[in-house]
């Protein structure tokens, strides 16, 4: 147990959980901003796009027929069925709505997953680069995220051998994220088999962060689902459908684990935002589906700007990403010290961008990630002033 100055006590787990450093830059970001700088975002995980109007109304006639009340612990039924018809279209697959729990926001999703699979001290398998809150979340039950190394040549993703050369007496699954945060990379048909079979011949769960699905650009994500039904699954209304304040993800899971789901979300969560999940029924309209796929093909058309930018002026990006709107930029040209690079470029230069660090160990103290959720006139000032610095 820590203790602080005049006996003040903090879990340990407090310590041992890092600060999510993405959130430090944006707050030192809208400080900056908000003393008159010119601040060009490109740290931000989120869509620059306001939620699609027949969300917005649908939740505005959410709030205006009276449905401020809970809902059922695993969401309404309406969405559950919805996403279940969704899964149909989308994939070809056939997942009964009892087998989806709606939670908030995919960190609700995770905080389940972490408490329904990990005892104290046990272990899953995670890709060092990757989203810093899974290992986080794990620690919070007293688990934890064995982080695995890896690099270009597996495109940034954990797989089947590194899962075979990894296992330990304490892990008791792997968790992978198709396309990946920082590095956009998407996992194939054929590696989403081979982790299936590799991690179930460990006897183990596979976990996949499925949340940029909608945003990838030269062709469709494949769910790890069309592959492996027991297979977990994370998803979130906040990339593609654009919800990232309504605070609404979902879990597909198997059906043997539902019933434990629903009594840790009856204790964690009570239910989800009811309004939320009434506005996001209309997500699946064609009318906001024409929305967001006029949006998914601006950040497509970001990509393909930023990515060659980047790499004329120096930073290596041997994996093209496949999805989500980030780019994980090698800067070991310019520093090895990329988070006193990432601060250096905000206080001095005005451009806000997201250390390696943030997402574990593994070149991190030479990477970057850069967001291209931002305008496209906005990507071209920063790579303006990205010129003047680094040339």
């Amino acid at each position: 147990m820590q203790q602080k100055k005049g006996g003040f006590r903090l879990a340990d787990r407090v310590a041992d959980i890092e600060p999510f450093r993405v959130v430090e830059v944006l707050t030192r970001a809208r400080e900056l901003a908000a003393a008159g700088g010119d601040i060009v975002n490109l740290a931000v995980g989120a869509p620059d796009f306001i939620t699609a109007a027949p969300i917005v109304e649908a939740g505005r006639k959410a709030l205006a027929d009276g449905h401020t009340d809970y809902s059922q612990a695993l969401g309404l039924p309406e969405l559950r069925e919805a996403l279940s018809q969704h899964y149909r279209v989308e994939y070809g697959l056939d997942i009964p709505a009892r087998r989806i729990v709606i939670t908030p926001g995919a960190s609700g999703a995770l905080l389940l997953l972490s408490a329904l699979l990990l005892n104290p001290g046990d272990g899953m398998l995670l890709a060092d680069p990757g989203y810093p809150c899974n290992r986080h979340f794990m620690r919070l039950v007293e688990g934890r995220g064995q982080l695995v190394p890896v690099a270009a040549d597996t495109r940034y993703q954990l797989n089947a051998a590194q899962v075979a050369a990894h296992w330990q007496a304490n892990t008791v699954g792997a968790m992978v994220a198709s396309p990946a945060n920082p590095t956009g990379t998407a996992l194939s048909f054929a590696e989403l088999s081979a982790l299936s079979a590799a991690v179930r011949g460990q006897g183990g769960h596979l976990i996949v962060d499925e949340i940029y699905h909608g945003l990838t650009y030269d062709g469709p994500s494949r769910s790890v689902l069309e592959v492996d039904p027991q297979a977990f699954v994370v998803n979130s209304f906040s990339k593609y459908f654009g919800m990232t304040g309504w605070r609404l993800g979902w879990l597909v899971a198997p059906e043997e684990a539902i019933a434990g789901l629903e009594k840790l979300a009856q204790n964690l969560f009570i239910s989800m935002s009811t309004m939320a999940q009434h506005a996001a029924l209309a997500c699946f309209e064609p009318a906001t589906r024409a929305i967001l796929e006029e949006r998914r093909a601006i950040f497509g058309q970001r990509r393909d700007f930023l990515l060659p930018a980047l790499e004329n002026l120096g930073f290596e990006v041997p994996c093209k990403p496949d999805g989500a709107f980030y780019i994980y930029a090698n800067a070991s040209r310019f520093t090895d010290n990329a988070e006193a690079l990432c601060w250096q470029l905000l206080e001095d230069h005005g451009v806000a961008l997201t250390p390696g660090i943030d997402f574990g160990h593994a070149g991190a103290h030479t990477h970057l990630r850069f967001s291209y959720a931002t305008g496209m006139e906005r990507l071209e000032v920063a790579v303006e002033r990205l010129a003047k610095v680094l040339r």
